[in-house]
């Protein structure tokens, strides 16, 4: 039995609920997303666009001058399929200006470069948001929490996120349940950071392994090392996901404050007559 298949319907009549919730809470008027062509934001934008509707969900395209148009295709074939509208927004000037401006133009590590692009496009999206009175929508899964893949304060930054508890392979799931196009459920997962990038390649692991390891290891609690290997985990899966999880803790948490007993800050206060 695989233990990560889904009830779809109830699923996504749960995130959808979500979306509507949070929207209704908060008074805005909509979503703003950043549609990067990959499977992961074309979800989160199908669920939002069946939640509340097409016109309340904008979406924006930031490509780099090193962006596959194969990406810029794909997120335009989304976003015609859902009727929803975009813009596009070229982050290579901004890039260039700030790596030329601090003379390191030329020579930029791609880790440091992806980090950069990924916090300029969350900067772009939240400025979109305070125009359009929205909210700007997540796209991280739950395996790229788990493993720290992602940039804090950059893509895992957003106002709300339906498909955060959703493991890759659930994705890819509801991914065929909203009729996603065939050409994003089934491409290579990448960052498209450079040319031939791909997720799997820099983790060092394989998705389909992967979540069925941590949905073990978070959601049944099994951290005993032989019974993951009779589960039928090799140690350097185990040692690897593991290593990534602890020391990417800090990604899926605010920064910390200095602990001086005070009470933490409510979410509500209701004062009494």
């Amino acid at each position: 039995m695989d233990l990560l298949k889904l009830n779809e319907e109830e699923t996504a009549k749960r995130l959808e609920s979500f979306l509507r919730k949070k929207i209704e809470k908060s008074g805005l008027t909509g979503y703003v997303i950043g549609l990067s062509g990959g499977i992961d934001s074309a979800l989160s934008a199908s669920i939002a666009a069946s939640a509340v509707g097409a016109d309340k969900v904008f979406g924006v395209l930031m490509p780099y001058s090193r962006s596959s148009q194969n990406s810029r295709d794909d997120a335009l074939k989304l976003a015609i399929q859902l009727g929803i509208e975009t813009r596009t927004v070229d982050i290579s000037p901004m890039i260039d200006a700030y790596y030329g401006n601090i003379g390191q133009g030329d020579d930029i590590d791609p880790v440091r470069l992806g980090n950069k692009m990924a916090r300029e496009r969350m900067s772009i999206l939240f400025d979109t948001a305070f125009e359009l009175n929205r909210l700007v929508l997540g796209t991280s899964n739950r395996t790229e929490f788990c493993l720290g893949y992602g940039t804090w304060y950059g893509d895992v930054a957003s106002s709300v996120n339906p498909i955060g508890m959703l493991y890759k392979t659930q994705v890819r799931q509801m991914s065929e349940y909203y009729k996603i196009p065939e050409s994003i459920r089934t491409k290579t997962p990448t960052a498209d950071l450079w040319p031939g990038q791909t997720d799997e390649d820099e983790l060092g692991l394989e998705y389909a392994r992967v979540d069925q390891l941590l949905y073990h290891l978070i959601d049944n609690g099994v951290t005993d090392r032989a019974k993951l290997n009779e589960a039928g985990f090799e140690d350097t899966l185990i040692y690897r996901a593991v290593d990534l999880l602890n020391r990417s803790y800090f990604k899926r948490h605010l920064a910390e404050i200095a602990d001086l007993g005070l009470k933490p800050i409510p979410d509500n206060i209701t004062i009494s007559r």
